[in-house]
């Protein structure tokens, strides 16, 4: 049952990332706005390539449809995951938008990226909470032994979650050294050893 670990895995990398960006925001650009912003787009191309690329999809075309089928109770909490799955993508893009708007057009945008991406952060925070309280377990109690097969040979850690870093170190950098304590939280769940 490696898929449900890498699962976890990869909520609290994203987790870490999430609040790293909150305090990121609660400090502000202070004196090197340019790298303030490097480092916020650096954490939304963080979500918006792996989580939304690649860890949703696993879930939406592995995982859930398993869950539906040994536990058809559970279909309105699949049906609600999977309408946040959707959305997330756009929401996430958006972000990088009203992100770019505020470091091109000024503080007059400030508020506006501000307020999406802490409402994005506790969307996101919500979601994973869910499925690790609610549809985790019943993965746990109800597939069977073919189903973890399946879903631990598909279920490939994140590279930022513990996987194969080749190609993504740059990116750990910035994200993990951009915010003391929880850029360490990060780096630790990318490398745990």
């Amino acid at each position: 049952m490696k898929a449900a670990a890498v699962i976890r895995d990869e909520h609290a990398a994203l987790r870490a990332v999430l609040h790293a960006l909150q305090l990121k925001l609660r400090e502000g650009p202070g004196d090197d706005a340019e790298r303030f912003f490097d480092v916020l787009r650096a954490m939304l191309f963080y979500i918006d390539e792996f989580p939304e690329k690649l860890h949703h999809p696993r879930e939406s075309d592995l995982l859930f449809p398993r869950i539906a089928r040994a536990r058809p109770a559970l279909l309105p909490l699949i049906r609600r995951l999977e309408f946040d799955h959707m959305r997330g993508e756009g929401r996430v893009r958006e972000l990088q938008h009203q992100l770019l708007a505020w470091e091109l057009a000024g503080e007059s945008r400030r508020s506006e990226f501000e307020e999406a991406a802490d409402a994005y952060a506790r969307f996101y925070l919500e979601h994973m909470r869910v499925e690790e309280a609610e549809l985790l377990p019943a993965a746990l109690e109800f597939l069977d032994a073919s189903d973890w097969v399946e879903l631990d040979a598909a279920f490939v850690p994140d590279p930022l979650a513990g996987g194969s870093k080749a190609g993504y170190e740059r990116l750990l950098s910035r994200v993990a050294l951009a915010v003391p304590g929880h850029g360490v939280a990060v780096a630790r769940v990318a490398d745990p050893g």
